[in-house]
This record gives structure tokens, C-alpha cells and sequence, in this order.
């Protein structure tokens, strides 16, 4: 099942700057102040909402140098509230109220960088941007600080800062961190792993309707960490977060239809779970549904539509939908048979660790298909996956350690890895463990 990790966010409108008496006067007199509270009123429909007002009065109040109304006027620019969209122009308002010291804009404009909008995506600009706002105190600079190094971006990965910069959001009550501060919970990253921690941090950001969270708590359920097992409990929180639009949530309940879980098996629905989550650019969901059309499963039998998604998925570089759309080209499904593009998607998900692409880039390797005939290469590919556990490598680098192919000629070797495949149940490896036992192979 998919766990939510919440990814980077604009900081919201900062709402009154002071209280706001004879507003209409003060405004109409040029007070800068007052007239971003009116612009405030007009956005959150205190009297009648009106986004264009709203962009009229902020704009007023911005270029007198007002620095909460230069973000606020960003952010309509951003969202294309009032005013036609511009990332351009979001980008000039932040950065007049950015180099006034607003934390507000600063992360936003951080933002605009990381996600290239507006301004050539630059990472470091990004985090020099999330970082003067997390120094302010901001929740939400201090929750993208977290994001930058949890990822490693434009800073070495460091899950110890990750975690303190999630915590000191979530103690300031942002949902998000609340839900990411959970996540580093339950995978042990930068802190001991603590499934009730995870969970603790989980309910926290559900009391204020956290999707993410919701979907979070359902995965927990389903696995029985630190709560009971219960798939019910696990299919009522997924189907909370799916109803507030969240993708992976669609795509849990989807695996809850395909594998009859709590539900009636239904590959039908499955697709439909599967579509929802897909349509929104999910890549698992993607991945999946080109599975469905593959196999043939709850939707007519189809390889183009399969190669579709899968496609869709692996260009957002998602490991598993690059090894089946390898595989697709590998076995001429849907498109052109053609090895090179095989080997070429293989080393892709390979690269990141797939295990059973790493696998087949072995074979593409032993096999001189897609690339040249290199038995060395194919070892390693092979013994990258069999160190995950993935019973058909395993069985592979037995077969190499046997003939001597690649790598040195090695019996014991030979045995040690058919036995941890066989023990798999791999039929190969146990034919194999038969054949030397019995003296057939030398």
C-alpha cells in the first residue's frame, strides 16, 4: 500500500494585520494597512466575497510597500484569483515583500524555485528562500526545510534535521508536518522507529481533516502497525481521504478491489479506483492500471492502453512502470519489439534499486539482447537483486557461480544461492540443488 508523504506548499494569505475599524475610510485615505484588511475582507467573504476587490486593494496597498499585501497580491497572481494567472508576476510580488523580511513570501517565493515557475527551477534558491522563513518561526518555511532535506534537495539528505524541522511545524499545529513528522515515525528515518509515535502524529494532523494522514492511518490499519489489524477500519480511513481528492488513498482502495480485501474481489472497481487516481497523475496508479489493461483484468485485454500508463508512470520515473514498460519492448507487447529500449527502461528502474529489473538487466547482459554478451555485467546485475531477496537472481547467480561465467567457478557459492531460491520456492533453483546433489552437473 502507498504511504502520503506531503510534498513542498505556498504559504497561505496572512489574514488581518490589525484590527480593522472604519476600513472603507481608512482605505479610501490611502492607509496601506487598511486596505489590505479590505482586501482580506473582500477575499474571505466577510461581506461579499470578490477576488477582483480583493486584487484591487492589495494592489493598492502593495505599491505603497506594504509587504503582506505584495505577498498576498503574489498569491492571487499564483492561483489566478482576481486576476488572470501569472507565475511571472506572483514571482515580482513576492520577492518586493521577500526582500522586506516577510517570511510569508519568502517561503512562497521558495516555492516558485523549487517547482520552476515563474523563474528557472532552482534548487538552491529554493532552500536559501524555505530557510529564511523557517528562521522567522514560519510553520510552513519550517515544513519545507524538512521536505528539502528529507529529499536531499540542493543539501545532502540529512533525516535527523528533516525531523526537527518537521517537528517544529507540527508543534505550531501545520497538519502536513504533523503527517510527514508521522511518517519519519513509522519508517525509523532520522528517529527510532515508533509505530505509536507514527500513529500519534497521524491522529493529530486527522483532527484537522489531513487527507494525507487519513490515508497514512488507513495503511497502518491494513499492515497491523501499532494499531490492531483491521482492513474495515483500513478501507473506512482510505475512503476518507479519497473523498477530499487524495490519490493515493484512490489508489489503496483500488488494491483493496484487486485483492479482495474487506471488499468482494472486483477488478472492475479496481479499474475505476485505479483510473481516479491515475487521471489525477498519480504514477502507482498509473502503473497499476496499465496492469489491468495488460492482463486483462476488470477492462478489455489491450497493450497499447497498457503501454499508455505505463508510459505515463515511467516518465514521471517511477521504478515499477519503468520495468513493465521495459518489458512491454522486451517482449514486443504493444509496441515494436526492441531490445535496446528494454535494456534501456531495465537500467532506469534498476538504477533505483528494482530489484526484479536489476534482474532482467542480467539477463539482458547474459543473454547479449539490447546491449553485448557480458557474463561480469550480468553478475553483478544479478547479485544487486539477489541481496534484496528476489528468488529467480538468486537462482541466476547460482547458475553463474556453477559454470564459472563471469565469475570465478564456485560450488559452495552455487549451492548457498540455489538454496536461498529453492527455499523460495524458485523450480529452477530446486532443479537445479537436484541435478548437483545427483552428480548430473559437475
Amino acid at each position: 500500500m502507498m504511504k502520503a508523504v506531503s510534498a513542498f506548499m505556498r504559504a497561505l494569505y496572512l489574514g488581518f494585520t490589525e484590527p480593522f475599524r472604519n476600513g472603507h475610510a481608512a482605505a479610501e485615505r490611502g492607509d496601506a494597512s487598511a486596505q489590505n484588511s479590505l482586501g482580506m475582507l473582500y477575499l474571505n467573504g466577510r461581506s461579499e466575497r470578490d477576488d477582483e476587490q480583493a486584487v484591487g486593494w492589495f494592489r493598492k496597498a502593495a505599491v505603497q510597500g506594504h509587504a503582506y499585501a505584495q505577498n498576498n497580491l503574489g498569491v492571487m497572481y499564483a492561483n489566478g484569483r482576481g486576476v488572470e494567472q501569472n507565475d511571472a508576476e506572483a514571482v515580482r510580488w513576492y520577492r518586493k515583500a521577500a526582500d522586506q523580511g516577510n517570511a510569508l513570501a519568502q517561503s512562497n517565493l521558495g516555492e516558485m524555485y523549487i517547482n520552476g515557475r515563474g523563474v528557472a527551477r532552482d534548487d538552491a534558491q529554493a532552500v536559501a528562500w524555505f530557510r529564511k522563513a523557517a528562521d522567522q518561526g514560519l510553520a510552513v518555511g519550517q515544513y519545507n526545510l524538512g521536505v528539502v532535506c528529507a529529499d536531499g534537495v540542493a543539501v545532502a539528505r540529512d533525516d535527523a534535521q528533516a525531523v526537527s524541522w518537521y517537528r517544529k511545524a507540527a508543534d505550531q499545529g501545520l497538519a502536513a508536518a504533523q503527517a510527514n513528522l508521522g511518517v519519519m515515525y513509522e519508517n525509523g528515518r532520522g528517529i527510532a522507529r515508533d509505530d505509536a509515535q507514527a500513529i500519534a502524529w497521524y491522529r493529530k494532523a486527522i483532527e484537522q481533516g489531513f487527507a494525507g494522514a487519513q490515508n497514512n492511518l488507513g495503511v497502518m490499519f491494513l499492515d497491523g502497525r501499532g494499531v490492531a489489524r483491521d482492513d474495515a477500519q483500513a478501507l473506512a480511513w482510505f475512503r476518507k481521504a479519497a473523498d477530499q481528492g487524495d490519490a493515493q488513498a484512490k489508489n489503496n482502495i483500488g488494491v483493496m478491489y484487486e485483492k479482495g480485501r474487506c471488499v468482494e474481489q472486483d477488478y472492475a472497481q479496481a479499474v475505476v479506483w485505479y483510473r481516479k487516481a491515475a487521471d489525477q497523475g498519480y504514477a502507482q496508479s498509473q502503473s497499476n492500471l496499465g496492469t489491468m489493461y495488460a492482463k486483462g483484468r476488470g477492462a478489455a485485454q489491450d497493450d497499447a492502453q497498457a503501454i499508455a500508463w505505463y508510459r505515463k508512470a515511467a516518465d514521471q520515473g517511477l521504478a515499477v512502470g519503468q520495468y513493465n514498460l521495459g518489458f512491454m519492448y522486451a517482449s514486443g507487447r504493444g509496441v515494436a519489439q526492441d531490445d535496446a529500449q528494454a535494456v534501456a527502461w531495465y537500467r532506469k528502474s534498476a538504477d533505483q534499486g528494482f530489484a526484479a529489473a536489476q534482474n532482467n538487466l542480467g539477463e539482458m547482459h547474459r543473454n547479449g539482447l539490447g546491449v553485448a554478451q557480458d557474463y561480469a555485467e550480468a553478475a553483478v546485475w544479478y547479485r544487486k537483486a539477489a541481496d534484496q531477496g528476489f528468488a529467480q537472481a538468486q537462482s541466476n547467480l547460482g547458475m553463474l557461480c556453477r559454470d564459472g561465467l563471469g565469475v570465478a567457478q564456485d560450488r559452495t557459492e552455487a549451492v548457498s544461492w540455489y538454496r536461498k531460491a529453492a527455499d523460495q520456492g524458485d523450480a529452477d533453483a530446486q532443479q537445479a540443488l537436484r541435478e548437483m546433489e545427483a552428480g548430473t552437473i559437475r
